[in-house]
């Protein structure tokens, strides 16, 4: 019998309790140790190559926030949540780049940056000509969605509340929060908190298609 970390019920437990919280309870913040393991769930998101194209902000002064929420459609859980994450994407891919990557990868696994130039060649490759019509924007989004997902599904397991949020001004974020002209671009946002105990959604019925319409296997 293969062990498990954690039990597969309790996994679909966290996973059904987990919703967009529409309202968050602003008494309550996160612990510094349980943050902690979300800010690591973050490093720790996979990404094609391993590239991380990618920088999470955690906006935490209170007058940014109230800022914020005019260009998020007025939703206050910009505001109200215990911690706020903008999901970015680094507008630049460059050769120069990969480089600084290639060092990492050397360093943290021991290795030369002469034995690694095979891979580097590769996504260098891949990052002057993508293989398919995407161009590396689009790419990079698609990357941050990623590490939203793995943040997102941490924090269900510790208890935490989130909220993606699309629903924003990505120009007047970047704009509020200094981020213009830095190469990074807001992408998506995410509220992590804790529900408020009036928050209706809470006891909404989790609406899926059945499990049939969604699965199917081939072969």
């Amino acid at each position: 019998m293969v062990s498990t970390a954690i039990a597969p019920q309790d996994v679909l437990q966290q996973l059904q309790w987990r919703y967009a919280t529409k309202k968050f309870d602003p008494t309550k913040t996160i612990p510094a140790d349980v943050w902690s393991v979300l800010e690591e769930s973050l490093v720790l998101a996979p990404s094609s190559f391993g590239l991380q194209p990618w920088k999470f902000f955690v906006v935490r002064d209170p007058s940014l926030r109230q800022q914020l929420v005019e260009h998020a459609w007025g939703q206050k859980q910009v505001v109200d949540a215990s911690h706020l994450v903008v999901f970015t994407i680094k507008t630049e891919i460059d050769a120069a780049y990969v480089d600084r990557y290639v060092e990492r990868m050397a360093e943290v696994q021991g290795n030369s940056v002469e034995a690694l130039q095979g891979f580097a060649k590769m996504v260098k490759g891949f990052i002057a000509q993508p293989p398919y019509p995407l161009d590396l924007t689009e790419w990079a989004k698609r990357q941050v969605y990623i590490a939203l997902a793995q943040f997102m599904t941490t924090a269900a397991m510790l208890n935490i509340d989130t909220c993606p949020m699309e629903g924003f001004s990505p120009s007047k974020f970047d704009e509020i929060l200094g981020l213009t002209g830095t190469g990074y671009a807001s992408v998506v946002v995410c509220p992590a908190g804790y529900r408020a105990d009036d928050d209706q959604s809470a006891a909404r019925p989790k609406v899926r298609y059945k499990h049939e319409d969604m699965i199917e296997y081939i072969g």
